[in-house]
Order: structure tokens, then C-alpha cells, then sequence
């Protein structure tokens, strides 16, 4: 303890006598920094925001035909399946009818339609299994394994990109129960099939979907 007090009153300013006068000098960790960066250094700014979780709209329930807004699929109708717990919805197309396959969407981007679509024998463990925040995201290469594997394919075509036989599979158990029930309904293949979009004189705010 005794020797904590001494450490600090080392480091406590002092009083020094110069001629008749005395001065106070602060010690060489009280001094102030003689050098300054040259440029204005960013501080983090602080959120003072909460985080709160997502409240979907009443329309937006599991089965519900919904159309895309923007992205890759826009003025696609696909099938809702879930809320997941980072404010995004699943959906599916299903992918046979119209292309698009398991992605997550932000619901701000969709409109709900009055079809709904019976999620009867849809298998909620691969459900949940998609549903988990791991699940979308791809594998992070190295920047030396990028270069290198830009380096040998220099000059030959971009192949394309093919799902994971994994993925391929949870869509097609996926896709299955809802295809079947989708069959039951009369012409619903069809609308699901089938693009959204406006032409000239249409009035979106006066439509009823």
C-alpha cells in the first residue's frame, strides 16, 4: 500500500522555488502532448438508439403470396414461410414454377397479396435449419488464394455459379409438400408463374391485390 502512495505522489505535480517566487511544475505524465495528428481522427459514434425487435405487418403471415419489389426477382410472387428473427422473411418460389429459390428478403421491398398457399407437410426442422443466421452466408476466401486463382484462369470463361448440393436438397424437401398443394388450387401455378409489374396509367395506391 505504502508503496502505491509513493508511486503516486511521484507522479502529483510539484512545488518548485525559483528565486523569491514558487512555481508550480506538473509532473512529465501531466505535461500536455506536443505532437497532434495532422488530420482529424474519427471517433465511434455512440448509438443511443435501442435495438427492438421486428414487428411484422398483420398481412405478412406464413403462406401468404407476397410480391417482390426490387433485387434480382422483382415482380416475382413467391411464398412466404417465415419471420426470422433478424427483421428478414423466407421465401420460395417454388423454384420450379418460377425460378426463385430459398432467399431472405427485407419485408419493406414486398407487397401482401389476399392469396394464401397451404404450408400443409412443409418440414419444419428444415425450416429452422434454414432459418438460422449461418445459413446465406458464403465461405470467405484469402486475398492470396483470389489472386492466385484469378492468375490461372486467366483468359478462360467465368464459370456460374452453382448451388451446394446441401442447398439443393433443403429446396427441393421444401418445394415438394408446397408443389403438391399448389395443384389443388386452379390456376394458382399460374399466378405464381406469372410477373407483377405497372404500366403506364396504372394507380398502385388503388389496386387491391
Amino acid at each position: 500500500m505504502s508503496a502505491a502512495l509513493e508511486a503516486n505522489s511521484q507522479h502529483q505535480a510539484q512545488t518548485k522555488k525559483f528565486g523569491k517566487q514558487e512555481r508550480t511544475v506538473p509532473h512529465q505524465s501531466q505535461k500536455a502532448s506536443k505532437w497532434y495528428p495532422a488530420e482529424d481522427q474519427k471517433q465511434p459514434k455512440k448509438a443511443r438508439k435501442s435495438i427492438h425487435p421486428a414487428r411484422p405487418r398483420p398481412s405478412l403471415q406464413p403462406g401468404t403470396v407476397v410480391i417482390l419489389l426490387a433485387g434480382r426477382f422483382r415482380g416475382k410472387r413467391v411464398i412466404l414461410l417465415k419471420h426470422l428473427s433478424e427483421g428478414t422473411l423466407l421465401i420460395t418460389g417454388p423454384f420450379k414454377i418460377n425460378g426463385v429459390p430459398l432467399r431472405r428478403v427485407n419485408a419493406r421491398y414486398v407487397i401482401a397479396t389476399n392469396t394464401k398457399v397451404d404450408l400443409k407437410g412443409v418440414d419444419d426442422k428444415t425450416i429452422e435449419k434454414i432459418s438460422e443466421p449461418n445459413y446465406f452466408t458464403k465461405e470467405k476466401k484469402s486475398e492470396k488464394a483470389k489472386t492466385e486463382e484469378a492468375f490461372f484462369k486467366q483468359g478462360e470463361k467465368p464459370e456460374k455459379k452453382k448451388p451446394t448440393s446441401a442447398r439443393a436438397a433443403d429446396q427441393k424437401t421444401i418445394d415438394k409438400p408446397l408443389l403438391s398443394n399448389i395443384k389443388n388450387e386452379k390456376f394458382l401455378a399460374s399466378y405464381l408463374a406469372s410477373s407483377w409489374s405497372l404500366q403506364k396509367g396504372d394507380r398502385p395506391h388503388e389496386m387491391k391485390f
